[in-house]
C-alpha cells in the first residue's frame, strides 16, 4: 500500500498542490503510477498493424510497460485497473463492504477514470462466491428489439466495414451493466446502493489527473478521430487547441457526477427510464452518420439474468486437480479456455506420459517453442467450434443439447489426436461434440477484431469473492457520449457492443452464422472471469480475469498454466509475454518478447508468426498460505490494495 501511494503522490505532483488537495478522499490522495515511455507513437498500433490478421489487431493500443512488484495481504484485496478505483474498493472494504460492494465503487470509478475501456454505458459479466455456491451474472448488451441480420449490411449485401459499424449509433447495444450490479446488490451485496457510489461522485466533482495511459490512447486518435469529430468527447477530452489533455491534467465530470447522483437515488431505474435514458436514445437515432435503432423501450425492458456458472475439472490423477469457474455462453470464454488446457491435458495422455517428456515447459524465462507449438495447436481446434457453436443460449441450442459436450473428456480426446507435433495444421474444422447434428447447419462465423475491457478481482474478509469483467467494447465505445441530459460538460460513453455480432448472417450457401443479429439478443463475448477452486477440498484458490477482446482468452489460459502447472506466482504468471492463435495460420506472439530463435522454429513447424502489441490486463489474486498474493499486469495501470 506504501508504495501505490508513492507513486499516487509522484503523479499527483504534476497537477499542483491544488489538484492533490481536490483528491483529498477521506484523508488519502491517491492518484496515478506513471508509466515509462512507449517505445512507438503514444497509442498507436504497430506501423504493420494494418496488415495484421483481425484477431490480431488489439482493442487497445499499448502505452508501455512498468515492472509490478506483485503484492501480499493477509485477508482482503482489490486488484482493478486504476489505482484510483482499487482505492475506492479498499475504502468500501475497510468500512464494513463485502466483495460485491468494493467490486460497484471499483467499477463507478473505472467509468470516470478508465472511460476508454468500460463503464455504466456498457456491459459486464460478474461472478460472485459466497463460500458455498458460485453466481454467474449477466450483463450483456443486448441488440435493440428494431435490430435484424442485416444491421450491418449494405444495401449492395456487402458488410460494412468495422470502422464504419463502431463509430456512431448503429452498433450501440442496450447497456446493461448497471441493472445486473443492482440485481447482484440485492442477492449479495452488504453496505446500501447509494454509499458505493460516493468515491466517483467525489472524483468526478473534484476531478482526477489524466493518467499517462488515457493521455497516450487520446493522443493516438490521429488515426481515429471519430472521438474529436464529436461535440460532447471533443470538449470534455481535448483542450481549446485540439489537443488531448496532458498527463496529470485534472479533469472533471459534472454530468457523470450529476447521472451517478440519480442512480445513487433510484437504483437502474434512473438509468434506463426519464431523463438520462431519453438522452441516449437521441445521441443513438440521431447521429449524423450512423444512425441507430435503439428506443426508450428496449432501454425500461432490459433485464440482467442471473445464469448457471460453468465448472470444469481441470487434472488428472498424475496431476494436481483443480475445478476452474467461468461464464457459461453468451460468453465464449471458459469454455474455450478449458478446451484449449483439456486439449493439451489430452494430448499429453496421447503421447505417453507427463510434461516433463514433452520438454520443458519454458525456455529462459519465456514459453518454449514446442509449447507455443502445442498450445497453438490447440487453440486452432478450440476456436473453431467457438465460431461456429457458441452464441447467445436463448437463441441457439448447446451443441448435442448442453454446452459440457464441448468439454467431454471422450470429445477432446478424438480433437486432441488432430494435434501434430511435427507440423501445424494451419486451420482446424469444427468438431461435433455430442455428435452435434444441429450445428451442421451453420456456417462458421468469420474472424473480425473484437473489442476491449476492464476487470476487477476482489476477495474479503467474509469469505466471498468477486470476479468482475466489464466492457464498452472498442476503445472509446461508439465514440458517443452521453451526459444524461444535464447538459453539463462530460458525461458516460456508450458501448459499440453489437460489433460483436456476425456482420455477415450467412455463408455463401445461405447456412446462418449462430452469432448473428437478432432482435433482443446478446453478442458473443469472450470475456473470462475465473475462479479457481482445489477440487478436493473446495478452497477458493484463486480471482482472475482479463481485458483483451478474442484474445482474453488466451491471457487466463495463460495464467492457469503459468500458476497451475508451471509453479509460477500469479504475477510472474502475469508478466509472461503474451501469446495467442486463433482458426488461421497465424500464431500471435507478443513483440519484442521472445528471442528470435523462437519465432524460426515456429516458421519451421509451420506456423505463420506474427508480432503484435497483445496488450492484456489481468488482474488477479492467489491464495498464499493463509492470505493473498495479488498480481497487476505491467502492461497497463492497475494495482491490487488491501491488508
Amino acid at each position: 500500500m506504501h508504495q501505490v501511494l508513492r507513486g499516487l503522490r509522484r503523479l499527483a505532483g504534476l497537477a499542483g498542490s491544488a489538484a492533490l488537495a481536490g483528491l483529498m478522499l477521506a484523508g488519502c490522495a491517491p492518484g496515478l503510477v506513471p508509466a515509462p515511455e512507449p517505445a512507438h507513437v503514444p497509442g498507436q498500433p504497430p506501423a504493420a498493424a494494418t496488415a495484421l490478421p483481425p484477431a490480431a489487431v488489439q482493442p487497445e493500443a499499448a502505452s508501455g510497460r512498468e515492472s509490478k512488484p506483485g503484492w501480499q495481504f493477509d485477508r482482503a484485496a482489490v486488484a482493478a485497473a486504476h489505482p484510483l478505483a482499487a482505492e475506492a474498493g479498499w475504502r468500501v472494504l475497510r468500512a464494513g463492504g463485502n466483495a460485491l460492494d468494493a467490486a460497484i465503487a471499483a467499477q463507478m470509478v473505472l467509468a470516470l477514470v478508465e472511460p476508454q475501456s468500460s463503464g455504466i454505458g456498457g456491459g459486464a459479466f460478474l461472478l460472485h462466491w459466497d463460500g458455498r455456491e458460485v453466481a454467474a451474472w449477466d450483463g450483456r448488451e443486448t441488440a435493440p428489439a428494431a435490430a435484424d441480420e442485416r444491421l450491418f449490411l449494405q444495401p449492395d449485401g456487402r458488410a460494412l466495414m468495422r470502422a464504419q459499424a463502431s463509430v456512431g449509433g448503429l452498433a450501440v447495444g442496450v447497456p446493461g451493466v448497471v441493472r445486473m450490479l443492482e440485481a447482484a446488490h440485492r442477492v449479495h451485496g452488504r453496505l446500501p446502493w447509494a454509499t458505493l457510489f460516493e468515491p466517483a461522485i467525489v472524483l468526478a466533482e473534484r476531478g482526477f489527473p489524466v493518467s499517462p495511459r488515457l493521455h497516450a490512447l487520446l493522443a493516438g486518435l490521429t488515426r481515429d478521430p471519430a472521438l474529436a469529430a464529436d461535440a460532447q468527447t471533443r470538449a470534455y477530452f481535448f483542450a481549446a487547441d485540439g489537443r488531448p489533455h496532458p498527463v496529470g491534467h485534472l479533469l472533471k465530470n459534472p454530468a457523470l457526477a450529476a447521472v451517478l447522483r440519480a442512480i445513487a437515488a433510484r437504483g437502474s431505474a434512473a438509468l434506463h427510464e426519464g431523463p438520462i435514458a431519453a438522452d441516449i436514445v437521441a445521441r443513438v437515432r440521431g447521429h449524423a452518420a450512423r444512425r441507430g435503432r435503439l428506443a426508450a423501450t428496449d432501454l425500461a425492458g432490459y433485464a440482467a439474468r442471473r445464469r448457471e456458472a460453468v465448472c470444469t475439472d481441470w487434472g488428472t490423477d498424475r496431476g494436481p486437480l483443480h475445478r476452474v469457474c467461468g461464464f457459461p455462453p453468451p460468453s465464449s470464454g471458459h469454455l474455450t479456455v478449458m478446451q484449449i488446457l483439456g486439449l493439451l491435458e489430452a494430448q499429453r495422455e496421447r503421447a505417453g506420459g507427463s510434461a516433463a517428456e514433452q520438454g520443458p515447459p519454458l525456455s529462459d524465462g519465456v514459453p518454449a517453442p514446442e509449447t507455443l507449438h502445442r498450445y497453438a495447436e490447440a487453440s486452432r481446434l478450440a476456436f473453431a467450434d467457438r465460431d461456429q457453436y457458441i452464441a447467445d443460449p436463448d437463441f441457439t441450442p448447446a451443441p448435442g443439447g448442453h454446452w459440457a459436450a464441448l468439454l467431454d473428456r471422450g470429445y477432446l480426446a478424438e480433437r486432441a489426436a488432430l494435434i501434430g507435433l511435427r507440423r501445424s495444421t494451419g486451420a482446424a474444422t469444427p468438431g461435433r461434440p455430442g455428435r452435434a447434428s444441429n450445428g451442421t447447419a451453420w456456417a462458421p462465423m468469420p474472424a473480425q477484431p473484437e473489442g476491449g475491457t476492464s476487470h476487477i478481482s476482489v476477495v474479503d474478509s467474509y469469505g466471498h469473492a468477486v470476479a468482475l469483467t466489464t466492457s464498452i467494447e472498442a476503445a472509446f465505445g461508439a465514440r458517443l457520449m452521453s451526459d444524461g441530459g444535464t447538459g453539463l460538460a462530460g458525461g458516460f460513453l456508450l458501448n459499440n457492443q453489437l460489433t460483436d455480432f456476425s456482420f455477415a448472417p450467412a455463408d455463401a450457401a445461405g447456412r446462418p452464422i449462430a452469432n448473428r443479429v437478432q432482435p433482443g439478443k446478446r453478442p458473443r463475448s469472450s470475456m473470462s472471469p475465473t475462479f479457481v477452486f482445489d477440487a478436493r477440498d473446495g478452497r477458493l484458490l484463486m480471482v482472475l480475469g482479463s481485458p483483451g477482446g478474442a484474445a482474453i482468452i488466451h491471457y487466463t489460459a495463460k495464467m492457469l498454466l503459468g500458476t497451475l502447472r508451471w509453479g509460477l506466482d500469479a504475477q510472474r504468471a502475469a508478466d509472461l509475454p503474451n501469446f495467442a492463435a486463433f482458426n488461421g495460420p497465424q500464431t500471435l506472439l507478443e513483440a519484442g518478447r521472445f528471442p528470435s530463435a523462437t519465432a524460426a522454429a515456429l516458421r519451421a513447424l509451420g506456423h505463420t508468426v506474427v508480432e503484435s502489441e497483445l496488450t492484456s490486463g489481468v488482474h488477479a489474486l492467489q491464495r498464499a498460505g493463509s492470505g493473498w498474493h495479488g498480481a497487476a499486469d505491467a502492461r497497463r495501470e492497475g494495482v491490487v490494495v488491501g491488508e
